[in-house]
């Protein structure tokens, strides 16, 4: 259970306290992004997976699932009010549908009294929040496996998935190695070329979605997400775009009851108004 000097709010840093994790290997902008536009009141602590010899494989998720259950346990332990797993692919990596993966939050948010989101999850749940059916799924940067794995956990969850491709089937990279070698930062135009470009496969679809955590290197050289380029996406496409770490935090704010600062999209607005 949690440790019961936590129900005393005197004894918090901050009156509402979020635990990210992310795989191993990534320094991880997530809890930056997230303080970054959350209220003073809320306070962020990270804490990363240790896998030695972690190679980003589907397998190695599979064989270290047990490792978000520790995570959630050590930010019960710490006070956390709400915990989230950034990266999409540890939702479809062990084949669960997204059911399985409901029961399985839920199961570790009852046992040591925290709420846990995972990104992949969170991408199901705002989908639905804007009612969502027809969808097209920008990989980005995912290894064909990591793509097609999402795609068909999108779909059991009851999406039409229009489209599906990454950024060497959108003809941006010749290989999978190119895109690789980068490290998840890639050129600062390549945010709207990639987005438009999968808007134009389906004009008429409901939501964009965005898997991973691509970064683009703005021109002063600082790498960015999702986060930040939204509302562009979402002016030069006429449709809601959806991305993992947006729709993470849009469901961590929702369960604090605390709307963020400033206007990030349109997920993120309608914390806003309620």
């Amino acid at each position: 259970m949690k440790p019961e000097r936590w129900k005393n709010p005197a004894n918090k840093l901050f009156p509402y306290q979020v635990g990210f994790t992310s795989p191993p290997h990534d320094f991880d902008a997530a809890p930056s992004d997230f303080l970054g536009i959350a209220p003073e009141e809320v306070g962020v602590h990270g804490r990363i997976m240790h896998v030695p010899g972690y190679a980003h494989e589907l397998k190695q998720r599979t064989k270290n699932f047990d490792l978000l259950e520790e995570f959630v346990n050590c930010m019960s332990n710490s006070g956390a009010d709400v915990v989230g797993q950034v990266g999409t692919n540890w939702v479809h990596c062990n084949g669960t549908s997204p059911n399985e993966i409901r029961e399985f939050c839920n199961k570790l948010s009852d046992k040591y009294e925290t709420p846990f989101h995972m990104a992949g999850m969170c991408l199901v749940e705002a989908l639905q929040e804007i009612n969502a059916e027809k969808i097209a799924l920008n990989s980005v940067y995912y290894w064909p496996d990591w793509r097609d794995g999402i795609a068909r956990f999108l779909r059991e969850a009851g999406f039409e998935v229009a489209y599906v491709g990454n950024f060497v089937d959108q003809g941006f990279y010749q290989t999978q190695q190119e895109v690789n070698d980068l490290t998840w930062i890639f050129p600062h135009e390549l945010a709207e070329k990639s987005v438009t470009y999968v808007a134009d496969q389906v004009p008429d679809a409901d939501a964009i979605v965005i898997n991973g955590m691509p970064n683009w290197r703005r021109s002063d050289g600082l790498p960015k997400r999702a986060l930040h380029y939204t509302p562009r996406f979402e002016m030069v496409t006429g449709i809601p775009v959806i991305s993992s770490d947006v729709a993470l935090y849009w469901q961590i704010f929702k369960t604090l009851g605390v709307a963020p600062i400033g206007q990030h999209g349109h997920l993120l607005s309608k914390l806003n108004k309620d």
